[in-house]
C-alpha cells in the first residue's frame, strides 16, 4: 500500500533500476507517516561514506507529539539496504554518473519501506517529449470518452 509517491522524479529522471530499502525512524515519525503527514516530492539520497541516507522528506510531527522531544521535520534519515546493493549503488553513482532518487514509501509487512530508483537526469527535450506524450494519451482517452456517449 503505497504512502506518498514522487511523481516529479519520474518526470525529471530515466529510472533504470529500483531497490527497495528500510528506513531508520523514530517513534513520532512513523505515527505521522502513518497518518499521511509526509511529502518526498523534494528529497533526495546522499551517499556518505559506505551508508546511503534520505535527505529532504518532510514529516510534519502530530500535534499529539509527545513533550519531552522536539522534532525535526527535515532530518537526514538512514536507509537500510544489503551490503552488496549498497556496494553496487554507490558503484554506479560515482563512476557512471547516476543519481538516486526516492520514488515512494510505502507498506511491506506492517513497515514503512523506501523505494529508491537508480536514475540519469533527463535533458530538457526529453521532458518536453514526456509532456507531448502525455498531453497526447490524454486527448486521445477525452475523445474515447466524447465517442462512448
Amino acid at each position: 500500500m503505497t504512502i506518498a509517491d514522487n511523481k516529479k522524479a519520474f518526470f525529471d529522471y530515466f529510472i533504470e533500476d529500483r531497490f527497495e530499502a528500510g528506513i531508520v525512524l523514530e517513534g513520532w515519525e512513523v505515527k505521522a507517516i502513518r497518518d499521511n503527514k509526509v511529502q518526498i516530492k523534494e528529497a533526495y539520497v546522499t551517499i556518505k561514506g559506505d551508508e546511503l541516507f534520505l535527505f529532504g522528506a518532510h514529516i510534519s510531527a502530530l500535534p499529539t507529539a509527545s513533550t519531552h522531544i522536539t522534532p525535526d521535520m527535515v532530518r537526514t534519515r538512514k536507509l537500510l539496504l544489503h551490503r552488496q546493493e549498497i556496494d553496487k549503488l554507490i558503484g554506479k553513482v560515482t563512476r557512471a554518473g547516476y543519481t538516486l532518487v526516492p520514488l515512494n514509501l510505502h507498506y511491506k509487512a506492517g513497515r514503512i519501506k523506501c523505494e529508491i530508483g537508480l536514475a540519469k537526469g533527463k535533458k530538457m527535450h526529453d521532458k518536453r517529449a514526456t509532456e507531448k506524450d502525455r498531453d497526447g494519451k490524454r486527448e486521445v482517452a477525452q475523445a474515447m470518452k466524447t465517442h462512448r456517449r
